[in-house]
């Protein structure tokens, strides 16, 4: 039973984690709704829930995160939410994941954690599959979507590094969103004249930020602590796939050759890294 819970926790947690993409993507692809007001219904959205759950378990105790995540956890949500304008779901979860994990593997080698042979022909084998991805062509994403796409994942593998030791992560991560809240507020402000907004859009940026954010997250809290480190880090391998496939199935985006060249160097080096590892990976908090 306990392996079953897990199994069917970490499931959800992953199809949430795509979940976002493909929010996102259809929000901005497919309704009226801009990137400036989809980044603030969903922080909103989310801090409410977070709170809620929070305040369940026994209460936001005061100082629970910080104005310095925060606003890494405002920097991805901006930079997420504008390069899915031009990303497809798949390509934009890869580039993410890419940049996550990535960041957070070069801050243990800038920290002096030494890496075993596999695990540097890993890093380069991930680094190439980033690049090949985006060389110019018909068929790579657009240049700005995916910068922007690679910023967001800068700042949330940040996000993550800070968070490791912050306590207890669901208070931490509701403080944070509540704290992101004014942020993305003055970011809808100071591009209020491209303001749009439809019921449609706000519906998908209100289920990213409550359900594919806040409940996502409380569900991979409560899985966490039933998986190994490196089971935690690899199955989030998974999530570009699922976020590519659904992107295909429900928003009828194109599985290209080079986005399934790209996603098996990317994903196979990063898993090199975490595999080979001999000390635990860090899992990433999305």
């Amino acid at each position: 039973m306990p392996h079953a819970r897990a199994m069917i926790l970490t499931l959800l947690a992953l199809i949430a984690f795509a979940g976002n993409s493909l929010l996102c993507r259809a929000a901005l692809a497919h309704t009226h709704i801009d990137a400036a007001s989809f980044i603030t219904v969903r922080l909103l959205s989310g801090a409410v829930v977070l709170w809620c759950l929070a305040w369940l378990r026994g209460g936001m105790r005061t100082g629970s995160g910080n104005w310095l995540s925060a606003f890494a956890l405002f920097a991805y949500a901006a930079a997420f939410s504008f390069s899915y304008v031009h990303l497809t779901a798949g390509a934009g979860a890869l580039l993410l994941f890419g940049a996550v994990q990535t960041t957070m593997i070069s801050h243990g080698i800038w920290s002096g954690e030494r890496m075993r042979l596999l695990q540097s022909l890993g890093l380069a084998l991930a680094f190439g599959g980033l690049i090949g991805l985006l060389l110019p062509g018909l068929s790579a994403p657009p240049l700005a979507g995916a910068l922007l796409m690679l910023v967001a994942g800068i700042a949330w593998g940040i996000y993550s590094l800070r968070g490791r030791s912050a306590g207890d992560p669901l208070k931490v991560t509701a403080g944070n969103f509540m704290r992101a809240v004014p942020m993305a507020l003055a970011l809808s402000l100071l591009l209020s004249d491209q303001a749009a907004l439809d019921p449609a859009g706000v519906a998908y940026a209100m289920l990213s930020g409550a359900l594919a954010s806040g409940v996502g997250y409380a569900i991979w809290y409560t899985a966490l602590p039933l998986l190994k480190s490196t089971t935690a880090a690899t199955v989030q391998l998974s999530v570009p796939v699922i976020a590519a496939l659904g992107g295909a199935v429900f928003l009828g985006e194109p599985l290209t050759l080079r986005l399934l060249a790209a996603s098996v160097a990317i994903i196979g080096g990063i898993a090199l890294v975490v595999l080979a590892g001999k000390r635990k990976a860090i899992p990433v908090k999305r």
